[in-house]
């Protein structure tokens, strides 16, 4: 972006936002405030051409995100008995915004998901191997991560987005149903596999800042490194609740209670540590950002 000699820039940022109602379009528009950055909700349906050009010429935005999309409720086994809701949105809808922003000259930050990879013999569990942004996604075990996948390939065509694998979201906000600390802290049993994860409260900024870079392609969008789900409850115990507990059960008995298998990868963050040296690891990300903040038990002496 061209800067005046005060370096501030050329034109003010105004930007407009789809996913209101959602976890991360909230989050969002939150950040904006506090950065004094002006943004505007979008009110057109995502698989509606002519309501998305309307908010585009209301708005005239410098850059465009997408955080709207179905995940399903309360978990992405929905999608498997609502198919074509959910090719609506996360195929058709998707498609539709990154087209009308390219024939608007807009880039569009669209948080997807990394949800489309699973471990592999080239990328065993526990190798530190992780997937990079142009592996082909090999997951395509739940409709959700398939529409995901498919979208992805297709967006690659357009030079004006900037797509972002999310996986496993977790925020300070540990009331939220949709955060994964609160997801598993409250399943009856838990599996226990290392992943990669995203800690919203530091990789939502770091997002807003790429729009001001103007980047775009693919970027696996978590934090460096993994954590398994006991790691994460271990964490919960040292800092929410001493007397916590749970219990483990492995992939078979979970796909007895699950519609759909899940994804289980890590990502390769090179590219996206690269761009933002001061990326903290996955396990330091845990402690600075959510459970320090969350603390409910008494520091050791």
């Amino acid at each position: 972006m061209v800067s005046q000699s005060n370096g501030s820039p050329a034109t003010p940022l105004n930007f407009l936002i789809y996913g209101r109602t959602g976890w991360i379009g909230g989050l969002l528009g939150k950040i904006c405030e506090s950065q004094g950055i002006n943004y505007t909700y979008g009110s057109g349906r995502l698989e509606s051409r002519d309501t998305l050009i309307a908010d585009i010429a209301a708005v005239n935005p410098t850059h465009v995100f997408n955080a709207a999309g179905v995940t399903g409720r309360p978990n992405v086994d929905w999608c498997e008995s609502h198919k074509v809701e959910t090719i609506r949105t996360n195929v058709v809808g998707t498609l539709t915004l990154a087209d009308v922003c390219r024939e608007k000259g807009l880039i569009l930050i669209n948080y997807a998901t990394g949800c489309i990879f699973e471990y592999d013999s080239e990328h065993p569990l526990g190798s530190g191997v992780g997937f990079k942004e142009e592996d082909s996604p090999n997951f395509t075990g739940s409709f959700y991560s398939k529409t995901k996948a498919m979208v992805e390939e297709l967006l690659k065509n357009y030079d004006n987005v900037c797509t972002l694998r999310v996986r496993m979201p977790i925020s300070s906000d540990l009331t939220n149903p949709r955060n994964f600390i609160t997801k598993i802290s409250r399943y009856e049993k838990v599996v226990n596999i290392p992943n990669s994860m995203t800690i919203l409260d530091e990789l939502l900024p770091i997002s807003i800042e790429m729009a001001k870079r103007n980047l775009t392609g693919i970027y696996n969008f978590t934090n460096p490194g993994c954590v398994s789900h006991n790691e994460v409850l271990e964490l919960y115990r040292e800092y929410i609740d001493f007397a916590y507990t749970w219990k483990n059960f492995n992939l078979e008995e979970q796909a007895k209670v699950i519609v759909a298998p899940r994804s289980n990868n890590e990502l390769d963050t090179t590219k996206l540590k690269t761009e933002f040296p001061e990326l903290l690891s996955i396990k330091e990300s845990l402690v600075k950002y959510v459970f320090e903040p969350n603390r409910k038990t008494p520091v050791a002496a």
